[in-house]
This record gives C-alpha cells, structure tokens and sequence, in this order.
C-alpha cells in the first residue's frame, strides 16, 4: 500500500498567490519570493472604486463655498442644535475628510443621519460604499467594522459593497477572525451575496485554514448552489485548497470537479496536489511526462507548477524513492 505524502502546513499559499495578488503568476520566482505579510488584493479597483473616490474628493473640495474648516464647523453646530442632516451635506461632508479626528465626526453625522432617515423608501442614496471607500483610505478599518456591526444603523449598510470592501479590507491586514465576523454579519442581515462576496468568503475561510471555516465554507457553497448560484473559478479553487489543508480529499475532488474551464495554472497546481495526497500516482506520473514532453510545439502552453508542488514531489520521492518514477515511466506497464 502506497505511503501518503503529506503537505507542509499551509502548502497551498503560494498556490493562490495569483488569486489574490494582481500581476503575479502561480509559479514565477517572484511570486515564490512573496512574503507571508505581502498584500493581497481579492477586490479590483471596479468594485473598491478608491481612485474614483479620491477625484470626487478633489473635485469637492476645489468647489466648496468657503473652506473646509467652516464646513465641519457648521456640521459640528446643527449637531449640537439638533437640526437636520441633509442628504447632500452628508454625501459632501464624507468627501471633506482627511483625517481620524474627520471620521469620528463623520460616525456622529452619520447616526443623526440614519436616525433621521431610517424609513426612507429603497432606492435612496447608499452611503455604505462611501464610507467604507473613506475608512479603506485613512486605513480605519476597525471604525468601520464598529459601524457596520452596530444593530443601531441596521439598514445604513445594506448593500452588498459595503461588506464586500470592509472583508477586503480586513483580508489585506491579515485580520481574518474580524472578516469572518463581517461575512457573519451580512449573512444575518441578509444581505445578498455576489461573486466577490463568495470569493472573499472562502479566502477568509482557506486563511483561517481550521475545521470550522471549512463547515462554513462548505454550508457557503452548498447553500449557493442550491440557489442556483454559479460559484467562480477562484472561489472554488480556495475550497479545493482548504478541503485539501484540511485534508478532506474527497472534499477536495467533489469540489474542484465541478470547476468550469480548470485549465488554468491554478487548477492545474491543485490537480497535482489532490493526485499526490490521493495517491494517485500513476495519473500523476503522466501529468508530470505530459508537462515535460520536450516534443510540445511552441504554440502548446506548457504547463506550470508552484514551489509548493515542487516541494510536495520532491517529498513524494523521499517517500516512494527515485526508482518509482523510472520504473512508472515505461509506457508499457502503463
């Protein structure tokens, strides 16, 4: 009976390292250079918006009747006096802050604001995704988790954006626990989840890399496929590689069978991965043959592996010996 080859802890960072950083490819020597603490973008500057955020500021801040001082002065005044916050001052006033002081301010305004316009109709201005845009410029990535787990503005974010940004911006710090509670969060608000929302559900569940984020990450999946949900390619390839850490093979299998299209360098990392911790070996073996046919033409995209999968065959072979390989190899006891 074959030997398992087991994986080194957390073997399949690198494997996803190009799902979760723009402009890295899954092997090249830069990306197995990347440090641990490196950042890691799940959300595309169409969803986050930061750039558009930043020119819309100048722009206000250029066209603003007098100077911004005198506008948080007169904010701070109707707060003292109790008069009405209009939508427009608000939506300005949020576009006016620079600092940590401005957005503490800024949470008073908005608790005014919400208690004042708690019933208004859908379909009103959401300022959710700009306040999360601000708190992902300054870094406040705490204040606005206290905001947006705070029952007494229930309906201020309610919007898929806001939470999808606040878990983005918990992500890139490392801070994985406080996403999780913010995927919780939205989940409890019933918010409605969207394809970034699944992709940065089941990063933050592959992160935490245990076996309760992979019930939650498989209760994720499973309730969205009954939706009738079409799950992206990242998404699940995060939870092939947590099934995989967690060594639930099958799992693993299960899931990364019903990936459309697995033809990328992604896929094809954690194909290899699930062959070696399922000892399938002979399946293996022809994958690697296929991969260093020095026949291929030049226009056949070769395949590519990670360090990790490096790493895991070269374990494999102190495992099984150089001789498998050679004794597997002949095409006729194939």
């Amino acid at each position: 009976m074959a030997a398992a080859v087991r994986q080194p802890g957390h073997v399949l960072l690198f494997t996803l390292q190009s799902s979760v950083s723009p402009g890295v490819g899954g092997s090249g020597s830069t990306c197995c250079r990347c440090p641990l603490g490196a950042k890691r973008y799940l959300l595309t500057d169409n969803v986050v918006k930061l750039k558009e955020f930043q020119r819309k500021k100048v722009v206000i801040a250029n066209h603003l009747p007098g100077t911004k001082a005198t506008y948080l002065r007169n904010m701070k005044e109707k707060l003292a006096q109790n008069k009405l916050i209009l939508k427009d001052e608000l939506k300005t006033f949020l576009h006016l802050c620079d600092t940590r002081d401005d957005v503490e301010l800024a949470k008073n305004v908005i608790y005014r604001y919400h208690t004042e316009n708690r019933n208004v109709a859908l379909g009103e201005y959401k300022f959710g995704p700009l306040f999360m845009r601000l708190c992902y410029e300054l870094d406040l990535e705490e204040s606005a988790l206290e905001l947006i787990k705070d029952q007494h503005l229930r309906g201020f974010f309610s919007d898929t954006t806001s939470f999808n940004i606040l878990m983005d911006m918990l992500f890139i710090k490392g801070k994985y626990t406080s996403a999780l509670e913010v995927l919780i969060e939205m989940k409890n608000q019933d918010v409605k989840f969207n394809k970034e929302t699944y992709v940065l559900a089941f990063a933050i569940c592959y992160k935490l890399n245990s076996s309760e984020s992979l019930k939650i990450c498989t209760t994720l999946r499973e309730e969205a496929l009954i939706k009738g949900e079409v799950l992206s390619r990242r998404a699940s390839c995060f939870a092939v590689a947590l099934a995989l850490n967690q060594n639930q093979v099958a799992k693993a299998i299960s899931i990364f069978s019903q990936i459309m299209k697995p033809e990328s360098i992604i896929c094809t990392n954690l194909n290899i991965l699930i062959h070696i911790q399922s000892n399938m070996l002979k399946t293996l073996i022809k994958i690697l043959k296929d991969a260093a046919d020095g026949n291929l033409s030049k226009f056949v995209k070769r395949q590519e592996f990670s360090e990790e999968v490096d790493l895991c065959l070269r374990s494999f072979i102190v495992v099984f010996g150089p001789n498998y390989f050679t004794s597997n190899c002949n095409p006729e006891q194939n």
